[in-house]
């Protein structure tokens, strides 16, 4: 870019010293005398002059150019040597260093006192090092192991399955056997003792297949339940609006899928119940089982309830006097209760108050007792 206008500046420059020769070369034959020269020659030999000042002036341009050229080419190379002259110096301090370390170190041994003491402590840091390597070693080699020895205890369970499998296919054959040899007119008792033995077969295979991974199992019971803080929000929520003490208990309950249970009061049932029903941020509005259960000291009303809204569970349940065991019922807010809360009636005389109708369902209204109760006898002890 510079090398384009110093040819312009120069081009200039020439086309103007022309100029300036034109004239003077114009002046000086006027006087002369040749003032009569035509003005067409005199316009031809301006143009030829300016057209060699041009040419002359990129000449000198272009030698410009190529001298500038090699200039930077030359200090280039130079800087190139110099960086090598500096790169085999620094490589030849270098090796005289190295040199002179190796030659310390071979005298080392050789030297007494504290030259000593060093040696045995590097020996020492040796062996720590050695040591350590060892056992992180062995903790790789041991945790390797475990691995394969849990990938053992998974092929071991899948074993048991298969076997248990097995076991109850053959269990099934025999008896489909034993059946087609009785049918066939053999003897009775032949065939009693090859069913009883099936049976004994089938109920070893189906404990072998009950019989799971205490260690999982362990593990599954300690670790944190996924609906505990389904439980926390439940809880906060009613002490929150309804106070802290319409709640007797909350926990999860590991053997009904983890759902969350809360144990109320018999004055704050209902109450409760609506709650969760009719709260926004709750909306329980699927009442999907109600049962009575006689623990001879007392009863429980079992309620389980589902929000579609938030596909959330939710246990309600509230103990109640065995002697006089009366609760309110929930029909008026789910109409999903009124044949759970009659077999209640029926089979433990569970009384709801305010069901719309009350009935027995399965015995009739002249049967004497509930069936499910703990202390039921029979009115007529051949039915």
């Amino acid at each position: 870019m510079d090398e384009e206008k110093d040819v312009q500046r120069r081009k200039k420059e020439a086309a103007g010293w022309a100029k300036q020769l034109a004239r003077e070369r114009l002046a000086a034959k006027q006087a002369a005398g040749q003032t009569e020269q035509p003005l067409e020659e005199t316009k031809t030999q301006s143009k030829d002059d300016l057209a060699l000042a041009k040419k002359k002036a990129a000449e000198a341009a272009k030698a410009k150019a190529a001298e500038l050229r090699k200039q930077k080419e030359g200090a280039a190379g130079d800087k190139a040597g110099k960086t090598e002259d500096g790169l085999a110096l620094a490589k030849k301090k270098a090796a005289e260093e190295a040199k002179a370390a190796a030659l310390e170190k071979r005298k080392a041994p050789q030297a007494e006192g504290g030259n000593k003491e060093t040696s045995e402590e590097d020996i020492a840091l040796a062996k720590k090092k050695a040591a350590a390597a060892a056992k992180a070693k062995a903790a790789a080699l041991a945790k390797k192991k475990a691995a394969a020895a849990g990938e053992g205890a998974e092929d071991d369970i899948a074993k048991q399955k298969a076997l248990a499998a097995a076991k109850a296919k053959a269990a099934a054959a025999a008896k489909a056997k034993a059946l087609a040899k009785q049918q066939a007119g053999g003897t009775a008792g032949e065939s009693e003792g090859d069913l009883a033995k099936e049976k004994a077969k089938a109920a070893a295979a189906a404990k072998a297949k009950s019989v799971g991974n205490p260690l999982e199992e362990a593990e599954k019971e300690d670790a944190p339940s996924p609906n505990q803080p389904l439980l926390d929000k439940y809880v906060r929520m009613i002490r929150e609006r309804l106070g802290g003490d319409v709640l007797e208990e909350a926990y999860i309950n590991r053997l009904a899928k983890d759902v969350p249970t809360l144990v109320v009061k018999k004055d704050s049932y209902y109450k409760v119940a609506e709650f969760l029903k009719y709260n926004e941020q709750l909306r329980f509005d699927y009442l999907s089982e109600l049962h009575g259960t006689d623990f001879q000291t007392h009863m429980e009303v079992y309620v389980h309830l589902y929000s579609y809204q938030n596909r959330q569970p939710v246990a309600l349940k509230v103990k109640i006097d065995r002697d006089k065991p009366e609760i309110a019922s929930l029909v008026p807010l789910w109409q999903g209760a009124n044949w759970p809360e009659c077999e209640a009636y029926d089979l433990l005389g569970i009384r709801f108050q305010g069901h719309p109708n009350l009935i027995r369902i399965f015995l009739g209204e002249n049967w004497v007792g509930h069936p499910l109760r703990k202390d039921y006898e029979p009115y007529d002890v051949e039915v």
